[in-house]
């Protein structure tokens, strides 16, 4: 049986298994959520699926622009088994969610 994962920025539609949920984020669906929201779909929001979460980075993003600081949070990268790279953050956040 196939993992559901939800995105709420799709309209909380549901994707299953882990390989059509990653794709989604470069799909149709997912472009026009994150438009409307008026944030780019950029690798920096690969993995965010809630709105508050997108929003609340793409902010953290604006204003970083003009201070080019290192965020660990945000910068530092880390792999999961499959080969997949996430920011500490994001990886932190599926970690604690069991999804890695």
């Amino acid at each position: 049986s196939c993992q559901e994962f939800k995105c709420e920025i799709c309209g909380n539609h549901s994707y299953w298994g882990r390989r059509a949920y990653e794709r989604h984020f470069k799909e149709w669906r997912h472009q026009h959520g994150m438009r409307c929201l008026g944030i780019p779909n950029t690798k920096n929001f690969n993995e965010i699926t809630s709105i508050k979460e997108a929003t609340a980075l793409w902010e953290r993003i604006q204003a970083k622009q003009g201070q080019n600081k290192w965020r660990p949070d945000l910068e530092e990268e880390y792999e999961d088994k499959d080969g997949n790279i996430y920011n500490k953050k994001t990886y932190t956040d599926l970690q604690r969610q069991g999804l890695i």
